[in-house]
């Protein structure tokens, strides 16, 4: 029997008849017992307690607007999807997408350009013979996609019109690149120009499907030549692409869509930074996406603080558990990184890889395809398994929809101190300083519904006593070892 309850918290959030403020609580604990359960309420007072140094939660400090929480879409999750029953496939997508009680929310979603490494195999829309070519781009067509990831798109899009689609290409055709192959040689220069009609016409096709693409990376990972399908793209020929080509060619034929920077990991900011050097280039580009195979996730700190005036964005990254036991024992670790650390690093989206995919990670591309990139969901046929990136997600999607602002709370190295009472004049009170607050990682939002949000995670092996301080008053909740709790209240 599934475990996980999701109540709507728009609903639920409400001041108790006495006029004091009730805080809401749902918990996803490691051993599984409890998935996004809700717990005891309670209530903020005047009584502050002990000397323990509370989370201070302050919603007129905000930072970014966020998109919201979700997953990329890939054609192997979607191939597998249309395998369902139809009715299962909708009771799952509506789960997922849906804004009622009991359903996720999830309100941004990445598309693959072409095939993806989770593809069952290679493609893309003007596929050539090798030693053959289409400048014009007669042979362009969407229809692998409109055999899977069109209808399941389109489904989506009734449930949840609002969501906001991405998309990041692996590959250009092969007769565009350098070598006839769709794994690592470069895009011919002489073929700038028909590539960016190419992404182009893409957006185009899809929007008269009523897909609109709201974002496009221009390569997924630029700097990674070992996936079937990748391409390697250094950030000087990046430039002159956007710059020259593809920046011109949306504004010719009028597409909104934004373009975003470099999509791949944190240990290189300075490629994005250096094609932001260029005015032209930086005309184009709306902010820079990230991943996190590798690096410190404060490079998007870093990208925010050079250049403020473009957004960040965090489009990939696998969450799984291969250890056994309980689907949710990483629960806590992998709820800080991808709920805590990423939006406190600017990101506007968290989005994960992979949404589904079967009980053998499949399907997936060979030599450079993913054999560990389990989904959020696994799908045997009808079937349907919830796995650890599910339960994260969750945490998020389901309590902060799109338009909520990020605002202050304490952090764990933040300096804080507490009030106390003098023992030698009774009456008088003392100010004690802590270096670090040494709190729990938490993260906090103002939604558009008038409601704060505060996510804890306790990375710790015994159970912690979460102090939250709003307004002046405090409330009190236990959390326990290796669990998540979303807490809510109104403002």
């Amino acid at each position: 029997m599934r475990k996980l309850i999701l109540i709507s918290l728009g609903l639920l959030a409400a001041l108790t008849a006495f006029g004091q403020r009730t805080l809401r609580q749902w918990v996803t604990t490691a051993d599984g017992a409890s998935l996004y359960a809700p717990g005891a309420d309670a209530v903020f007072s005047d009584a502050r307690g002990d000397r323990s140094v509370p989370i201070i939660v302050d919603e007129r400090q905000s930072y970014q607007e966020m998109l919201g929480f979700g997953f990329s879409l890939t054609g192997g999750s979607a191939e597998l999807l249309m395998k369902m029953d139809a009715s299962a496939r909708t009771r799952i997508l509506t789960e997922l997408f849906g804004q009622d009680p009991g359903q996720l929310d999830i309100s941004v979603v990445r598309l693959t350009v072409g095939a993806s490494d989770m593809n069952s195999f290679v493609f893309s829309y003007d596929d050539m013979p090798e030693g053959k070519t289409d400048w014009d781009l007669k042979h362009f067509s969407l229809s692998q996609d409109l055999k899977d990831v069109v209808p399941v798109m389109q489904e989506i899009l009734s449930i949840h019109p609002d969501i906001w689609v991405m998309a990041s290409p692996w590959s250009a055709p092969a007769w565009m690149k350098e070598e006839y192959d769709v794994r690592g040689p470069k895009l011919r220069r002489d073929c700038y120009d028909v590539y960016a009609r190419y992404l182009a016409k893409y957006i185009v096709e899809m929007g008269k499907k009523g897909i609109h693409i709201d974002a496009l990376t221009i390569q997924n990972e630029p700097l990674n030549s070992r996936n079937t399908p990748s391409m390697p793209w250094s950030p000087e020929d990046q430039k002159v692409f956007i710059r020259d080509y593809l920046g011109p060619q949306f504004d010719r034929q009028g597409i909104a869509t934004d373009i975003l920077l470099f999509d791949h990991n944190c240990d290189r900011p300075d490629y994005p930074l250096a094609i932001l050097e260029d005015p032209k280039a930086a005309s184009y580009a709306a902010g820079s996406a990230f991943h996190h195979y590798m690096g410190d996730l404060s490079a998007m700190t870093q990208m925010h603080d050079f250049r403020p005036d473009k957004d960040i964005y965090f489009t990939e990254q696998m969450v799984v558990d291969r250890s056994g036991g309980p689907v949710t024992r990483q629960i806590a670790p992998s709820a800080k990184r991808m709920l805590v650390d990423i939006p406190r690093n600017w990101s506007r989206d968290v989005i994960l890889w992979n949404l589904a995919a079967d009980p053998e990670a499949n399907p997936h591309t060979g030599n450079g395809g993913c054999p560990f990139c389990f989904g959020a969901i696994t799908l045997d046929g009808s079937t349907v398994t919830r796995n650890l990136a599910y339960y994260v997600v969750a945490h998020a999607s389901a309590a902060v929809p799109a338009g909520s602002l990020r605002i202050r709370s304490t952090a764990p190295d933040d300096p804080a101190g507490f009030l106390f009472e003098d023992e030698q004049a009774p009456g008088v009170m003392r100010f004690m300083r802590y270096d670090k607050a040494g709190v729990l990682p938490n993260v906090a939002y103002r939604t558009p519904d008038g409601r704060v949000v505060l996510i804890v995670t306790n990375t710790s092996s015994s159970a912690q006593r979460v102090k939250i301080q709003y307004h002046g008053q405090f409330a009190d909740v236990s959390l326990p070892a290796g669990a998540v709790g979303t807490y809510t209240w109104t403002l």
